[in-house]
């Protein structure tokens, strides 16, 4: 479904991404982890199309890759950015219609805001209520069924459980999981290695911007390196 292949990406003289290569396919969530600056958000801003790769290739869908964020989000390629960066002065409703503001189809448009609600019971409740007063889990919830609004055909998350309590963690890989189970692709950049592992049908490990480990979730879960570096295991040596 995204294909990317050998990419190196710049922040000025700083070299970002390494020759990084990555399949996703259609269907399935794949799973990034990596510490803080190994360049995992740095590779979705690239593919959300904010970022531009100075060498490399993508492709969408066996296409060239949208030139920029605006035809990226509608070929249905939809970033849902670290610490949400909602609009804190408008409602949760105004936030939510927010992701549909490319899409012409009030009917649909319609159902789908049904559908957010249905996975996020509480923000029907808060509906009307400013996103700046939200608690850090009801603006996470709020910042995913924003980017559902926009019917993405990818969903790229960055960092979801960051600053949540273990209660809405959970409530968060568990959605993750029903958006997936609805024909979503997911792309899931994370710290919390084991959920996120847990959870994935693929994972790469991202270390200093180049890809060291690949495999299935369960199969990195099982790396002595990853439990290690991502899990807090230590192993005996003789």
């Amino acid at each position: 479904m995204l294909k990317v292949q050998n990419i190196n990406v710049y922040y000025g003289r700083i070299h970002a991404l390494k020759d990084l290569s990555i399949d996703i396919d259609q269907g399935k969530i794949v799973t990034i982890v990596g510490a803080n600056g190994a360049g995992k958000s740095t590779l979705m801003w690239t593919l959300a199309g904010v970022l531009k790769a100075k060498s490399g290739t993508m492709t969408f869908m066996g296409k060239p890759y949208p030139p920029n964020a605006h035809e990226a989000a509608a070929k249905g390629i939809v970033l849902v950015p670290e610490r949400r960066r909602l609009y804190a002065n408008l409602t949760v409703k105004e936030n939510l219609m927010m992701g549909a503001f490319l899409r012409k189809d009030h009917e649909g448009i319609k159902k789908d805001l049904y559908y957010v609600y249905s996975l996020f019971p509480i923000l029907k409740e808060r509906t009307n209520q400013y996103a700046g007063t939200l608690s850090g889990g009801e603006q996470q919830m709020t910042a995913i069924a924003r980017g559902l609004m926009s019917r993405p055909k990818i969903l790229l998350l960055d960092e979801p459980s960051l600053g949540l309590s273990p209660i809405y963690t959970a409530e968060v890989f568990k959605t993750i999981q029903e958006i997936n189970a609805q024909g979503t692709t997911i792309l899931l950049a994370e710290q919390n290695a084991k959920k996120a592992l847990e959870i994935a049908h693929s994972a790469y490990v991202l270390e200093t911007g180049r890809m060291v480990l690949s495999g299935t979730g369960k199969e990195l879960l099982s790396d002595p390196r990853v439990q290690e570096a991502y899990l807090g295991v230590r192993h005996k040596t003789i």
